[in-house]
């Protein structure tokens, strides 16, 4: 069985209700609090593509910091995006539960439970 990883935010209710849901299954996954251990802009594109989904859908975009770096403007292309995720972690959707070629974010966490 590959590995399952979740990126992870403690202060999330969200995350939290995933992780527990992931362990309350048996699963005890590897835990990134991307917020202190962002993921490299090679490993979020990554993630996006296992995802099935646009860099800007990934987005908080209620977050201060869309709308202060104006990341609303269309005219800013994918790989600007991610960039601005990872210097920007906070910017990044959570949580997001990886295992091998598939991620799912956990919202609603059941929702993880497609990739398992």
């Amino acid at each position: 069985m590959s590995t399952i990883t979740i990126l992870h935010n403690p202060r999330c209710s969200k995350s939290r209700q995933t992780l527990n849901l992931l362990e309350e299954n048996g699963i005890n996954p590897d835990v990134v609090k991307y917020l202190d251990t962002p993921p490299t802009f090679d490993e979020l594109k990554a993630i996006i593509t296992k995802l099935g989904i646009s860099p800007r859908d990934l987005l908080r975009k209620g977050e201060e910091e869309y709308k202060t770096l104006n990341l609303k403007n269309d005219s800013l292309s994918d790989d600007e995006v991610i960039k601005t995720m990872v210097s920007h972690p906070k910017l990044i959707e959570r949580p997001i539960v990886i295992h091998g070629n598939q991620a799912k974010i956990g919202r609603p966490p059941e929702s993880v439970l497609d990739i398992l």
